[in-house]
């Protein structure tokens, strides 16, 4: 019989986290984070890690193992969580896996592929072009070294148009004649349960949890945070529109209400991306009986 890796994913602020502690307990297993802003310490209030008390319930990988200042990425943590459940696979049957980041979960399901590593030169030059002469400068560069990618990516996400260039920079070659999309089989059995709401029922969630974020000293994180602003950690969702407020283009109620629009399109996307795989059962994370019952009939197998 496979060991089997259950995947408990669904948008921000669906309710993941309480879940996963509770299936951890039941199966006595370690929680394997899949959220890339987690994995950075010192942001714990922005990136909604689990708490102090969480984390006693359940051992868990891959909470606040980095600085701002790291460099890391979806192929680092495949190869990180591959070889983590090797050894935990040798010593228990299941692991659970739980997160929002898509191409994270998509690392440890699919693989992804292998792209060479970016030296500190070339990433501190296309980061000072990015600082010194907006993100239009690099849209106009990758339309040029890869016109491909270029009418793929989202060209208004700085991280994606950034790392495209670092590999075209590295490599020589356009980003796209790397991307193979390989799906590399897995030696245990992966069981995909997803969490959904209703739309209006998930915003609702997502407003109140900004606003228990402002409670909990968002705002103060944040500012702590602010000298380290250009650092790719931080291009997220809950410190980038607090940063606008302490530049003083816009005020704190407009901050914070761009906080939660921000994270409602966030959930959007994520949603549409995890729609496309045919392989997750959905659930309401209210109806935890039915979740439990599809686990152990899973796991039986």
């Amino acid at each position: 019989m496979k060991k089997k890796l259950i995947v408990l994913l669904g948008p921000t602020g669906v309710g993941k986290t309480e879940l996963s502690l509770r299936i951890a307990e039941r199966l006595g297993c370690p929680i394997l984070s899949a959220d890339s802003r987690q994995l950075y310490r010192d942001m714990p209030i922005g990136t909604a890690a689990p708490t102090a008390d969480q984390l006693a319930r359940a051992k868990h990988y891959f909470v606040g193992t980095l600085d701002a200042a790291d460099y890391y990425s979806a192929a680092g943590y495949e190869a990180d969580a591959i070889a983590l459940l090797e050894q935990i696979f040798a010593e228990r049957d299941t692991a659970l896996l739980t997160g929002g980041s898509m191409l994270y979960i998509d690392a440890v399901c699919n693989g992804i592929d292998e792209m060479p590593t970016v030296s500190d030169e070339v990433r501190q030059a296309v980061v000072a072009k990015y600082e010194s002469e907006g993100l239009a400068a690099l849209q106009e560069e990758l339309q040029r070294l890869d016109p491909q990618f270029y009418m793929q990516v989202d060209r208004n996400n700085p991280k994606r148009v950034i790392h495209a260039i670092e590999i075209c920079r590295m490599t020589g070659r356009p980003y796209s004649s790397l991307r193979t999309n390989p799906r590399k089989q897995r030696p245990f059995d992966i069981i995909k349960i997803g969490l959904a709401l209703p739309r209006e029922i998930l915003y609702e969630r997502i407003n109140r949890r900004v606003d228990a974020m402002m409670r909990e000293g968002l705002e103060a994180e944040a500012r702590r945070l602010y000298p380290l602003r250009r650092l790719n950690a931080l291009n997220t969702v809950g410190y980038k529109e607090l940063f606008a407020y302490f530049d003083g283009t816009c005020d704190l109620p407009a901050a914070v209400e761009k906080i939660k629009r921000n994270t409602r399109v966030y959930s959007r996307k994520q949603m549409t991306w995890f729609k496309r795989d045919k392989t997750i059962r959905w659930f309401s994370p209210d109806d935890s009986a039915a979740i439990f019952d599809c686990i152990e009939e899973a796991l039986k197998k």
